[in-house]
């Protein structure tokens, strides 16, 4: 829906470009987009390669496995469905922590793999499970203390002071994942309910 949404923009601007006879803003504005597209990539390309680095480096270094069982109490608590020790639990605290540190990038695959291990769990294949769900809630509101993404586009921009984002993002995104998990909860009694 959103790629129709943007291509029905991007025919209408061009058409009302045509129509009213400024043809040079469709180049100019094509000519600027990649230009500015293409400095965009080279200035997030360094610092997300070493954000990216830092994960693969704590993965191997068994950082990660160690604060993976520390979230575990929790993880069990949030998701009392999934068995104690289930694979699918260390994939969905990579994903959390990944997503704390900002790197969307780096949380996907272990996302995805925490989804593929939720279906081995499923009985209805063609249903998500009531994990599935709450895990998509957290994914989704993902809290972030390091909004890495963020700060280096602000850098990019020139932005007097790029951290300073840094509280105001921890804190909509607790509220925005505290309250994802309570309507998650609310919801589910009601489906339970029925």
């Amino acid at each position: 829906m959103v790629n129709k949404i943007w291509c029905f923009f991007i025919v209408s601007g061009i058409i009302m470009c045509l129509l009213n006879g400024k043809e040079e803003i469709i180049n100019k504005e094509i000519l600027n987009s990649t230009t500015t597209s293409l400095d965009m990539i080279l200035k997030l390309l360094p610092i997300m390669a070493l954000w990216l680095g830092i994960m693969n480096i704590a993965k191997k270094s068994g950082l990660l496995d160690k604060i993976s069982k520390k979230i575990n109490p929790l993880l069990k608590i949030i998701f009392p469905e999934i068995p104690k020790n289930h694979e699918s639990l260390n994939y969905i605290s990579s994903n959390i922590i990944a997503n704390m540190c900002g790197l969307g990038n780096a949380a996907t695959p272990f996302g995805l793999k925490a989804m593929k291990s939720l279906q081995e769990l499923n009985n209805k294949k063609d249903t998500a499970t009531r994990s599935m769900i709450t895990f998509l809630v957290i994914n989704t509101s993902g809290v972030t203390i390091i909004p890495t993404t963020i700060i280096s586009l602000r850098m990019m921009y020139k932005s007097a002071s790029p951290t300073e984002i840094v509280l105001p993002c921890i804190i909509a995104t607790t509220i925005a994942t505290i309250s994802g998990i309570i309507m998650d909860r609310i919801i589910a009694r009601r489906c339970k309910n029925k």
